[in-house]
């Protein structure tokens, strides 16, 4: 069986976007339209390494793999770089922000090497006063943004003393939520919601915790419940819907038992 390599890749995506002779699907494609498989492809690699499956892991990395290819594609339709200035341009800068690898810096912890990172960062692509927040990427998903802004934020000193203060701050919040909810302000109620979700992702940024990644996993956890609770109940209803919310509260909490069991 022939094994492919890098160069195969790039062929394959050239003929795919061959005037004339390629794909009419990839022939009508632009960065834009691309840009959300992209993001698809990234979070299949994530929900792969989840699951522990290594068969998928290898397929998701390809498909992940392709879409820089694609990209890269419709780039050098462009003269404006191709895929071997991507690959040169992310070497040359994995080794000059690793210093401590590939040069005479020492790093003895994971926050030495932070800090060479930035420091790296910040001679390559020096700040220009326009705002500490720059430098944020806006399509991020919110509760990871919000924590880079918090980051950058914290950097120059705008920061609470200690992660209490934060849940503190967390309970005026759910206050003024309940005003809002009194008042049936619904406007007033996504704001508060806002900042109840903002100070959350604070917190665990303060306490090193990733908010997206929490997140994440609690919404894993939840489907892995829920299943599990559709599965119990409906043995006894043809529908989930004719069973009552004590039962289904009882098949949750069963469905937690069974987790803490293994």
């Amino acid at each position: 069986m022939t094994r492919y390599k890098m160069e195969d890749l790039i062929v394959v995506m050239r003929a795919l976007r061959t005037p004339d002779t390629g794909c009419p699907w990839d022939l009508e494609q632009d960065f834009k339209s691309i840009a959300p498989y992209t993001l698809e492809e990234a979070y299949e690699v994530v929900d792969a390494i989840d699951r522990g499956d290594m068969n998928d892991l290898r397929e998701e990395l390809g498909d992940l793999l392709f879409q820089s290819v694609y990209h890269a594609q419709m780039a050098s339709e462009e003269n404006a770089f191709d895929l071997h200035d991507v690959i040169h341009d992310v070497t040359h800068k994995m080794i000059t922000r690793h210093p401590h690898v590939f040069g005479d810096d020492e790093a003895q912890s994971a926050d030495d090497v932070d800090e060479i990172w930035d420091r790296q960062k910040a001679q390559e692509k020096p700040e220009h006063g326009e705002s500490a927040l720059d430098g944020v990427t806006a399509a991020l998903p919110s509760l990871l943004k919000a924590q880079k802004l918090q980051k950058k934020a914290a950097k120059v000193g705008f920061e609470w003393d200690s992660a209490l203060d934060v849940l503190d701050k967390l309970e005026e919040e759910i206050a003024e939520m309940r005003v809002a909810i009194k008042n049936n302000d619904l406007d007033n109620q996504q704001e508060e919601l806002g900042d109840i979700l903002f100070l959350l992702a604070n917190y665990g940024r303060m306490i090193d915790i990733n908010a997206e990644e929490a997140l994440r996993q609690c919404n894993n956890k939840f489907e892995r419940r829920f299943r599990g609770l559709e599965k119990e109940l409906l043995i006894k209803y043809d529908t989930l819907k004719d069973s009552s919310l004590v039962e289904m509260e009882q098949a949750w909490n069963n469905q937690k038992k069974l987790e803490k069991t293994g």
